[in-house]
């Protein structure tokens, strides 16, 4: 009977340590993953090709580098393959779209993404090469707008902005199309296309509102619009990063980049017309 009751007290302590060592090696493991994550210093930041692209590339890319960081620039083509490639781990952070677009996209694909920071941004601007102000439009002109979600909405709000048409109360700001236009007093007719061919519309159609990267795109005077957007700070541009990472040192490096005199000046010698943020016009 002593033999048996020493061999089980011998067992249950056998139990006890092989227990408490495999805590000990998640713990460890668990800790090492958070350490990993906070010391990384490779990181790959996606971008729409054009001015958010360079924005990266020019004004905050050195400044990382600067940290100590080597930094890749991954370039898009669209507005969906971005947030894919960040929520997969492809890319570690993006900047694209603003934060209306960020929560539709995030919610309607179950995506857990979060934002950093919101960046000076380029203002939507109305254009033609028929008139030269907002009150010389005749009616029944014909005006093109960006079809996606990401620039449809603004447009709407732009041409609310310019009294040139009112919005169906209660029409939500992440859906609205222009299925949801009240009153159109000037008798519009607006063709949504693809954001891309908005500029080369202006050749044939009397007017167009094109999204700020696609004017640069194409070479256009930002100066020369009839109109230039009043952008609400929803619709600016944010570096957005998995919300894993939203706490993450390489996630408060990046706004700690952006957030200095020396990407401010960046921004003002190389992107000029950009429409800065409140937090960077407050300081």
């Amino acid at each position: 009977m002593k033999k048996k009751g020493l061999a089980a007290l011998l067992l249950t302590l056998i139990l006890v340590l092989v227990t408490a060592c495999g805590a000990k090696g998640t713990t460890d493991s668990a800790d090492k993953g958070s350490a990993q994550n906070d010391q990384k210093k490779s990181l790959k930041i996606g971008a729409t090709a054009g001015p958010y692209s360079d924005m990266v590339t020019k004004a905050i890319k050195p400044l990382m580098e600067k940290k100590g960081y080597s930094i890749e620039v991954v370039e898009f083509n669209d507005y969906v393959q971005p947030n894919k490639a960040l929520a997969n781990g492809s890319i570690d952070a993006n900047l694209f779209q603003h934060s209306v677009y960020l929560e539709k996209f995030a919610a309607d694909n179950n995506l857990d993404l979060s934002p950093v920071i919101s960046v000076p941004s380029i203002p939507m601007g109305l254009y033609s090469h028929k008139f030269k102000s907002v009150s010389e439009i005749a009616d029944g002109s014909t005006l093109t707008i960006a079809n996606d979600p990401t620039n449809l909405a603004r447009s709407l709000k732009l041409l609310v902005d310019m009294g040139l048409i009112t919005i169906k109360e209660g029409a939500n700001p992440a859906t609205m199309s222009e299925k949801d236009i009240a009153d159109n007093p000037k008798h519009l007719v607006i063709k949504p296309l693809e954001a891309a061919q908005l500029p080369r519309t202006l050749d044939s159609t009397d007017l167009a509102l094109v999204p700020g990267n696609f004017a640069l795109a194409a070479k256009m005077d930002l100066t020369s619009a009839l109109q230039l957007e009043n952008m609400q700070e929803k619709y600016r541009n944010v570096v957005v990063v998995n919300t894993k990472d939203a706490d993450s040192q390489f996630a408060k490096d990046l706004k700690e980049v952006i957030q200095s005199k020396d990407f401010e000046k960046v921004i003002d010698e190389q992107f000029k017309g950009f429409s800065k943020p409140e937090w960077m016009t407050n300081k």
